[in-house]
């Protein structure tokens, strides 16, 4: 699939990650804009606390607690990459792209495709719920890791002292 563009991105145009994606739709006077338009909606209904950004030279990111989603425009398709998608389960069969690696799936809408809302919203509520597990895990190892070193120097003081 060939990338579309048209929309200027660089931050250093001062522009916030929403005016950014606001002027990546509006460049899309097609069933594109309106596309991404629509899930971007979906998006803030299924998470209202979802931070929009904007990366890899123009791409719409939106994250809750780690990357949930991309939302990329091209010719003939706008896909929308669950970033930890292989682990979310599907049950509406929306993945119908990247189907193959282990981590990422996505959905490619193509012109005249119907979005499932409900099933959408599912998806996303599965990806943010995935994140803030995988926060709570690094959390907990960081923990972890930080009383395991305490352990290892009061074990280490001790010794030294014993070998005195």
């Amino acid at each position: 699939m060939k990338k579309s563009t048209g929309v200027s991105t660089n931050p250093a145009d001062g522009q916030s990650a929403s005016a950014q994606i606001d002027a990546r739709i509006n460049a899309f006077d097609d069933w594109r804009g309106k596309t991404l338009a629509r899930i971007r909606a979906i998006i803030h209904k299924a998470i209202p606390e979802v931070v929009e950004e904007v990366k890899w030279r123009g791409v719409p990111v939106w994250s809750f607690e780690g990357i949930l989603c991309t939302g990329e425009t091209y010719k003939s398709a706008v896909k929308m990459t669950f970033a930890h998608g292989a682990a979310l389960d599907d049950p509406a069969g929306l993945f119908n792209s990247s189907l193959e690696g282990n981590t990422r799936r996505a959905i490619d809408w193509h012109e005249g495709d119907r979005i499932d809302e409900r099933a959408l919203r599912a998806l996303l509520r599965a990806a943010a719920t995935y994140n803030v597990g995988r926060s709570a895990e690094r959390a907990a190892r960081v923990r972890k890791g930080a009383s395991e070193s305490k352990e290892n120097k009061a074990t280490k003081a001790t010794k030294a002292t014993k070998a005195r």
